[in-house]
């Protein structure tokens, strides 16, 4: 089981903030690809994923990093300055 936390926009197209995922995704981007399998609200979400940005365990990370032992993944769309 991993945690999967969904940020501003991410979270308003898929409508939820967490949930508790049951993966045996070896990477972020196997774990995007079961989750963009689900329902369209979570391709949609997932459609871009140049626009959105991911950290494993609180980590910025890309989506070929690992899922062993991780615990949380977090996505959201990149951060702007100002």
């Amino acid at each position: 089981m991993i945690d999967v936390l969904y940020f501003a926009w991410v979270r308003e197209r898929i409508g939820v903030p967490k949930e508790r995922v049951e993966t045996e995704a070896p990477t972020v981007a196997a774990l995007v690809e079961e989750l963009r399998a689900r329902e369209e609200r979570y391709a949609m979400a997932f459609a871009d994923l140049a626009a959105i940005r991911v950290a494993v365990d609180q980590e910025l990370a890309g989506f070929d990093a690992p899922l062993a032992g991780a615990r949380e993944v977090a996505f959201f769309p990149p951060m702007t300055g100002g």
